[in-house]
């Protein structure tokens, strides 16, 4: 089994924002991260959505939110650039190469718009250095590869990631399984296998 429970609940610490989403860098602190191709999810679906949703309480109102996106982003809309193979290897190979070094990645999937991860950074290590590392390096070579045989006959991106991610950082044990069900349950939901384990692009094959 690839992940470990952490032993112990926690408070939170090290919030940011770069943009409209807030952040939670936290050291060594478990956190279920979601990063998406750019083109996967329009701004303005975003901000349509807050308008329905601006009646309720916010808590609430956030929660709301994230299942419309949730839902959106396993419809596979946008371009969709990660149904390619070659491209979904890389990025889980991207994941894979500091595991162990820089964090510990518990759990992943990678989604034909979107991947999901749970992550703990090492000591030293920022969370957001390591998404910047995972984005630069796949963009390079994804954006090449989309260049050379013009894939689906797509008009070639200008850029591969969304700049923004959603991360939320993990409460207590029983949180961090659920995490983990979710995102090796995520192809299924999705409809794109019928069991977690066929799915190529995640850990849940290695956890079984």
């Amino acid at each position: 089994m690839r992940y470990k429970v952490p032993m112990a609940d926690f408070k939170p610490r090290g919030w940011y924002s770069r943009g409209y989403l807030p952040h939670f860098d936290g050291g060594d602190i478990s956190q279920a991260v979601t990063f998406r191709l750019a083109d996967s999810l329009p701004a303005e679906r975003i901000w349509a959505w807050r308008e329905e949703l601006k009646s309720l309480p916010k808590d609430k109102a956030s929660a709301e939110e994230r299942k419309h996106i949730e839902r959106w982003l396993d419809a596979g809309h946008g371009a969709a650039y990660l149904r390619d193979p070659r491209i979904a290897d890389l990025v889980q190979s991207a994941l894979l190469k500091f595991d162990g070094e820089r964090y510990r990645l518990h759990a992943w999937v990678v989604m034909p718009n979107h991947v999901h991860v749970l992550i703990t950074p090492e000591e030293g290590q920022a969370l957001s250095r390591i998404l910047h590392s995972w984005k630069s390096f796949t963009a390079h070579d994804a954006l090449r590869m989309l260049k050379e045989d013009a894939f689906r006959g797509c008009s070639q991106p200008s850029k591969l990631w969304q700049r923004e991610s959603f991360d939320r950082f993990i409460r207590n044990e029983d949180h961090f399984r659920r995490c983990v069900e979710y995102i090796h349950m995520n192809p299924v939901k999705a409809r794109l296998c019928a069991a977690p384990e066929e799915w190529r692009w995640s850990s849940a094959g290695e956890s079984a």
